[in-house]
């Protein structure tokens, strides 16, 4: 009879920013395999500041226009405060701020409001929604930042261009962490 010894796995502990490259690497990765007919993703893009930014078709619930949000104190730099959309109440999140770490002027009605599915209830604030595109999934190269301190949390998934623009697609599953990732509780002191 013979016996099947299974190798021995070696087990270390990731530090986020190593896990989430990895799953990015991997995501990449299955993206960028070759096959016969080229897998093509929708794309929402919209305006923020002086970028341009998508998320996933699939990923987008509904969209809304000229919402005031009303404001959460003590909140990150990146969340804009709370609307209404369709009966849900989402945290609207600041993309720029999301991948640079720097907030970005806002007016107090946000022009457009791009609400994402999910049970995080998210939202990003949007100057301007473009229309949907198409491209394949090869098209979207990993983003070229200068340091994972851009990008700690993943939240850009890679760089897509399209018609003469470079647009930063967002990881909606990235979006929540990258948004609290500057957050510091102040301890009371008695």
């Amino acid at each position: 009879m013979l016996a099947f010894i299974a190798p021995r796995e070696i087990r270390r502990e990731f530090t986020a920013a190593e896990s989430q490259h990895e799953t990015l690497a991997g995501a990449l990765a299955n993206m960028r395999e070759v096959s016969p007919d080229p897998q093509l993703h929708d794309l929402v893009p919209f305006t923020a500041g002086e970028r341009v930014f998508a998320v996933f078709a699939d990923q987008v619930e509904s969209t809304a226009e000229t919402k005031v949000p009303a404001p959460l104190p003590h909140s990150p730099p990146a969340v804009l405060g709370v609307v209404c959309v369709r009966g849900r109440m989402l945290t609207v999140l600041d993309p720029v701020a999301l991948v640079t770490g720097e907030a970005s002027s806002w007016p107090a009605a946000l022009p457009n409001i791009i609400a994402l599915s999910g049970d995080e209830q998210l939202a990003v604030a949007a100057r301007e929604r473009l229309d949907t595109i198409t491209i394949a999934a090869t098209d979207i190269q990993s983003p070229t930042l200068r340091d994972d301190a851009e990008n700690p949390h993943g939240v850009a998934l890679g760089i897509a261009r399209y018609g003469g623009e470079e647009i930063t697609v967002l990881s909606v599953a990235h979006l929540f962490a990258a948004a609290m990732r500057r957050r510091e509780r102040r301890r009371r002191r008695f």
